[in-house]
């Protein structure tokens, strides 16, 4: 069975690259994206369960937590079960079930199969990037590189090649930013219910990247190019009863309060300290105030693991990621540059995401191991700009439809009926 569900999940990203990309298109992207699942399930076998480096141990943990998931469901029936019937499944209840229910199919541990469902996963988040790379106004040579880039991008890689939490979140996150970019081109309600559906799930993942996402989102909705009506007045009448929802007194809170608690977890002096012990822990002079030291942290944060830090194995090997790290950073800069002169909307949007979200992992900053892990949303949505950066054409020849939508199928374009000696400059015949 777990072979079975290894090949499911191979035929599924062959349609998912079908079903959203145009022929042409998909024929260049598939065999990359194949590759790419395959090295997974390959780094999970040789790699990352032969112990050839010593690395993570969260992994196992979330299996424990869904083999306790499946003898539940054999208790009280098959069902989402959330921290309110398990208290160990706070902020990774979707990954946990996932994998609970491969496991409940396969009648037994089954750790390949649950990687081929990451896999699956990170796949299809190369999709995504296609496809918000083409929203943003890179051109299809830009675009088919930064989807080489991602599906091996070392970081998401490692992070995706075992029953890590990593990839859930990568493809939530992207998927919620490049729909909030979507509604910037044009707004569409069914696009907006998608994203609560995303938004719902990235609450049992990563419950704070909901806030980081619901920003861009708000932002797209109110600098749509479409006309402000009723239909976006009651979706934005929605969105911020939402927002109140959350931030507001009602239902007691519950949503503000665990988002406080995780920061001051996150910030506090107790976990910073247990965080920074090991060879990639750093410690900063912040007198115990997370805000102090801030310009330094942020260097870390973003620039870390430096090429000449030592450490593990596993350090050094994140340092060829860093490398590509840096040179995707130059090319944004001027991917930024460019979209600034063309498209401000779009550019605000990835930056309402980008910025705050380096700001606040900067508070919380104590291991490089860890914020490795923890900046790969950052480096996706970053990584747009570059592709910006690498288009030969005019960016307003590259952009895809004003219709298309991250994680939605393409429509082919009709081309114009007139004949093409009116678009040289030959004269039009007179009437």
């Amino acid at each position: 069975m777990e072979f079975l569900i290894v090949a499911a999940a191979a035929v599924t990203l062959v349609w998912l690259v079908h079903a959203n990309l145009d022929a042409a298109v998909a024929r260049r992207v598939l065999p990359v994206l194949l590759g790419a699942f395959v090295l997974r399930l390959v780094i999970h076998v040789l790699v990352m369960r032969s112990g050839v480096i010593e690395y993570g141990g969260d992994n196992l943990d979330y299996e424990a937590r869904a083999m306790e998931i499946v003898g539940y469901w054999r208790l009280e029936g098959v069902q989402f079960v959330t921290a309110d019937e398990m208290s160990s499944l706070f902020s990774i209840a979707v990954p946990c079930n996932v994998f609970a229910l491969v496991i409940y199919l396969c009648d037994g541990p089954a750790p390949l199969a649950c990687t081929a469902i990451v896999a699956l996963l990170a796949c299809a988040l190369c999709v995504i990037v296609h496809k918000f790379a083409r929203l943003v106004g890179a051109d299809e040579r830009a675009a088919f590189r930064l989807v080489v880039v991602t599906a091996f991008m070392p970081a998401l890689l490692l992070h995706t090649s075992d029953t890590y939490k990593d990839g859930f979140n990568a493809f939530l996150v992207v998927a919620c930013v490049g729909i909030g970019a979507s509604a910037a081109r044009r707004f569409s309600l069914s696009r907006l219910v998608l994203a609560a559906g995303l938004l719902w799930c990235l609450w049992y993942v990563r419950p704070y990247m909901v806030f980081m996402c619901v920003v861009p989102l708000i932002c797209g909705v109110l600098v749509s190019k479409a006309k402000f009506s009723v239909r976006k007045l009651v979706t934005f009448s929605a969105l911020l009863a939402t927002a109140m929802l959350f931030f507001g007194s009602v239902y007691d809170s519950a949503a503000i309060e665990q988002l406080q608690q995780q920061l001051d977890r996150g910030q506090s002096n107790v976990v910073r300290y247990a965080n920074a012990t090991g060879g990639s822990g750093v410690i900063f002079e912040d007198g115990g105030d997370a805000w102090n030291s801030l310009g330094e942290k942020l260097v870390y944060t973003v620039l870390s693991p430096f090429p000449w830090a030592s450490g593990s194995l596993a350090l050094h090997l994140g340092k060829i990621d860093v490398l590509l790290w840096y040179f995707l950073l130059w090319s944004a800069a001027r991917g930024a540059v460019r979209l600034w002169r063309h498209d401000r909307r779009i550019l605000l949007i990835l930056l309402l995401f980008i910025v705050p979200g380096t700001i606040a992992y900067a508070t919380t900053m104590s291991n490089i191991g860890l914020i490795f892990r923890q900046r790969i949303p950052i480096v996706l949505v970053t990584s747009l700009l570059a592709a910006v950066a690498w288009s030969r054409l005019p960016l307003g020849s590259s952009v895809a439809p004003s219709g298309a939508t991250p994680g939605a199928p393409e429509r082919s374009r009709t081309r114009d009926p007139r004949p093409a000696r009116h678009l040289t400059g030959d004269p039009a015949p007179r009437r």
